[in-house]
């Protein structure tokens, strides 16, 4: 009978990533109760009786960020036992990519959360930390197939500022010439006759995303792993 099985709570974490000033960024808040209050987490909560884990993480980011339309991914389950200390607790994983020009600053305020350098996080609780390791490489496995940047990056940006986007996700450096070949073989950028002044004398021209790029990945790697 099913009285007779254990009862567990079901959560959902978000892994929230955003780029700014060339760098991948994670967002976290000070956590507001016990255990662990005051301590770096991710945003989350529990799954409600009326929604699915899916559903729970789009409210708790819209919550945390004020936005809706999100790009969002599930990363994984974390169910060890003892991966909370008052309770038996089970959460799903799930990281969506952000515009940090986009969000609701007084969201992220009444909150206290904060964007934190990926390469430069402070400690999290429980197994937070295992979460977001998992959910960078989430993001790098779809970026070396799929050409990322539309949900981080300006509607227009330069083939540089794309690079450097990717440099801050794979965390190496990419031999600039290379990089610029390889994106533009993809066929899945359209050059706008606008320059961005910054850089050089001559300007370098802007990109867009095209039509097709919401429908098409890569049959290739972009880069590897």
């Amino acid at each position: 009978m099913l009285y007779k099985h254990p009862k567990h709570y079901l959560a959902v974490d978000c892994v929230i990533f955003g780029y700014q000033d060339g760098e991948l960024k994670l967002l976290i808040y000070p956590r507001s109760f016990e255990p662990a209050k005051g301590s770096w987490s991710l945003p989350g909560g529990f799954v409600q009786e009326s929604e699915s884990a899916e559903k729970a993480a789009r409210r708790v980011l819209k919550k945390t960020t004020g936005l809706e339309d999100i790009f969002m991914e599930e990363v994984a389950v974390f169910s060890e036992p003892d991966r909370e200390e008052l309770a038996r607790v089970v959460s799903v994983a799930y990281y969506a990519l952000v515009r940090t020009d986009d969000y609701h600053l007084e969201q992220l305020k009444h909150f206290g959360a904060e964007w934190c350098p990926i390469v430069d996080l402070p400690e999290l609780i429980f197994d937070h930390a295992k979460m977001v390791q998992s959910a960078l490489l989430k993001l790098q496995q779809k970026a070396s197939f799929d050409l990322i940047g539309a949900a981080l990056l300006p509607e227009l940006f330069t083939l540089t500022e794309l690079r450097c986007l990717y440099e801050a996700i794979f965390q190496r450096e990419f031999d600039p010439g290379n990089f610029r070949k390889k994106i533009l073989s993809l066929g899945l950028l359209k050059k706008s006759d606008k320059k961005d002044p910054k850089g050089s004398k001559k300007g370098a021209f802007l990109y867009a995303y095209s039509e097709k790029k919401s429908e098409e990945t890569s049959k290739e790697r972009i880069v590897k792993l």
